[in-house]
């Protein structure tokens, strides 16, 4: 199959349409302004997974690692009892304000 090669604006408009000609095993090139500047091409059956393109974009610099120290999560005091007819009392008198 030989690649097609389309424009970056042909190529938004018809993505779709590209993508089930890549699925069928063709390649297309992307140009902008009759140059090429990219290229989309199927997965190999034997492609990494995901955690293994992780990796790889890691090693290669494209992203950072997450930071793996996990901060601890600050517990919450205890609520102060408060008896029920004190409780009314604020929320009556926060509703006539």
């Amino acid at each position: 199959m030989q690649p097609i090669s389309v424009g970056i604006r042909e190529a938004k408009t018809h993505f779709s349409k590209l993508l089930k000609n890549v699925k069928r095993g063709g390649e297309i090139i992307i140009t902008d302004r009759g140059k090429p500047v990219g290229k989309i091409v199927p997965l190999s059956k034997d492609s990494l997974s995901l955690t293994e393109r992780i990796k790889e974009l890691e090693r290669s610099g494209w992203i950072k690692p997450l930071n793996q120290k996990k901060k601890k999560i600050k517990q919450l005091p205890p609520p102060i009892p408060v008896p029920k007819e004190l409780a009314q009392r604020f929320l009556q008198e926060n509703r006539d304000s």
